[in-house]
């Protein structure tokens, strides 16, 4: 009884997969930045639904302002690396110019499911007047 207990436990654990989304396109970059909202640039991501284009900490980045409390940050580098014009922001979804590979603006996750996710960064509200940004 122990041993088939051991190999069903044996079987368990080999099959075992991590579920993490591991994002291999987009290796050792590093943001750690915070943003003024009251800067002319943020006017509008004052209001849920809205959305900006910014250069901070070096990387081209679109803030999009879910709703009172909730934002997501996409860097707009296409990840598949080939690619060196930046993604386009439709109001729903991220685009590559080069290749026209969309993005979910969500999760940035690729619509057709292949292929490496848009670069997110962690957005925390600070107050009502900043941002920190950062990965």
């Amino acid at each position: 009884m122990k041993k088939i207990i051991a190999l069903l436990l044996t079987i368990v654990l080999y099959n075992c997969t991590d579920n993490d989304i591991n994002n291999n396109c987009f290796l050792g970059i590093v943001l750690n930045e915070t943003v003024n909202l009251s800067n002319p640039q943020f006017i509008d991501i004052q209001v849920p639904g809205g959305h900006t284009v910014a250069n901070i900490g070096g990387r081209n980045l679109i803030i999009i302002r879910r709703n009172n409390s909730d934002f997501k940050a996409f860097d707009l580098q296409c990840p598949d690396g080939n690619c060196t014009s930046p993604m386009t922001f439709d109001g729903l979804k991220l685009v590559c110019p080069c290749n026209n590979k969309e993005y979910n603006s969500l999760n940035g996750s690729p619509i057709d499911g292949e292929g490496c996710f848009a670069l997110e960064y962690n957005v925390i509200q600070i107050g009502n007047t900043a941002l920190q940004i950062s990965r």
